[in-house]
């Protein structure tokens, strides 16, 4: 009974999710058939293991880092790195408020080395606590809070230059 409750709940968290997760595998894959490729994995893999989730929750947390890890593993097994295509980004994103709506700043993003774009993206953009953004990409919370400062330093710098240009 207990099983069949936490498959239903993760299938409901899904459903209701599954642009952000898309969004997501997309800023990490720059192509929509990989990203939508990415999404569909780590839905798989998670139904495998949705029996190791001891807290739903934690379900949020949890399949992020499925998503990140089926991602990242992608990318290191085909060797690929993607030039960020804004255009694409832009048409595919789900028109809300929130979600890689100022070019400028999705420009100062991409500019970001990926460990401190991938804080900022799960940080802010996914509204995740800092606690789980360190459980998702597997480092330490002291680590997290280092590069989301940095990143913002960045991302300042940058945002200002422009805006004098």
């Amino acid at each position: 009974m207990k099983h069949q409750h936490v498959e239903q709940v993760f299938v409901t968290f899904i459903r209701a999710n599954k642009e952000r997760f898309y969004l997501l595998a997309y800023s990490y894959m720059k192509n929509e058939q990989d990203a939508l490729d990415i999404v569909q994995d780590s839905i798989q893999k998670a139904l495998q293991s949705l029996h190791t989730l001891k807290d739903e929750q934690q379900l949020k947390s949890w399949f992020y880092k499925i998503v990140v890890r089926t991602a990242i593993d992608f990318l290191r097994k085909n060797k690929r790195i993607q030039v960020m295509n804004d255009e694409q980004l832009e048409f595919l994103t789900p028109h809300q408020n929130d979600t890689y709506e100022n070019m400028d700043l999705n420009e100062a993003l991409e500019s970001l080395p990926s460990t401190l774009r991938e804080v900022i993206v799960l940080r802010y953009f996914e509204d995740l606590k800092i606690e789980d953004v360190a459980y998702i990409l597997d480092v330490n919370i002291n680590t997290v809070k280092s590069r989301i400062y940095k990143a913002l330093k960045l991302l300042k710098i940058e945002l200002t230059e422009k805006e004098l240009t």
